[in-house]
């Protein structure tokens, strides 16, 4: 089940933060970690602040972008330290680790993690379904990238602890299969297109729209049913303003 559970660091700058977070994981029984775009691959600072994770830091993949990270995913959870704007379900660290390992048995999942001076942008945050924020000291709230994955994971472990401890059935995870992360953009780049077909989207201004309607979406969970049935609404109303045209 553990093995299903990527931690995802975006944009890394210092490799000894790699190593240290790779180090995190492995105490509390993780070990696939993805690299986006690190400013440095990881090096003998790495492997040094590994120590005896070494092998998670060696079977680290490296990708180009967040979208690449977590295509396959179903559930992808992003950290966020700050207050938004545009709010987005949240999650305390305890309810986090509870619902990956619900969520585990179905298909992998992700913990995704900012840049350590700045964290995830909006953008990629949009590609998260829930967020969360570790309840740290507000007059003093600065974590360190491995501490913020050591809080994180030790709720994953102690969850997924739980759940092999308990005997009682409504504990375990339920059976409803939800899209995975690449099925969810496919579907938000062709309600994009309808939407500018329709002219309820002007390609040159598109405003807030989708960025609303992908809050509302992932605050809603469409199960995969459900999402199949959304695809195929649009598809028909791609056909009817194809034959208009």
């Amino acid at each position: 089940m553990l093995e299903n559970i990527r931690v995802v660091l975006v944009n890394t700058s210092h490799t000894g933060n790699i190593g240290s977070a790779a180090r995190a994981m492995k105490t509390m029984g993780l070990s696939q970690l993805v690299l986006v775009d690190p400013v440095s691959p990881p090096d003998g600072k790495s492997s040094a602040l590994a120590a005896g994770a070494g092998d998670v830091l060696a079977n680290a993949l490296v990708v180009d972008t967040l979208a690449e990270a977590v295509a396959d995913c179903g559930l992808v959870v992003g950290t966020s330290a700050r207050s938004r704007t545009l709010s987005w379900p949240m999650l305390e660290p305890r309810g986090c680790g509870e619902k990956l390992i619900a969520e585990v048995p179905q298909y992998p999942v992700a913990l995704v993690f900012g840049r350590e001076n700045n964290g995830l942008s909006n953008e990629e945050l949009q590609q998260c379904h829930f967020h969360v924020c570790i309840p740290a000291n507000p007059e003093y709230s600065s974590l360190n990238l491995a501490a913020a994955v050591q809080t994180l994971c030790y709720e994953v472990r102690m969850a997924y602890l739980n759940l092999t401890r308990s005997q009682h059935p409504e504990n375990h995870p339920d059976n409803t299969e939800y899209p995975l992360s690449e099925d969810l953009e496919g579907f938000y780049s062709h309600l994009e297109q309808t939407l500018i077909k329709t002219n309820f989207i002007i390609a040159k201004h598109p405003g807030m729209v989708m960025t609303k309607l992908r809050r509302m979406f992932n605050r809603a969970r469409p199960e995969s049913q459900e999402l199949n049935i959304l695809r195929g609404i649009l598809a028909s109303i791609s056909k009817i303003t194809s034959h208009k045209e």
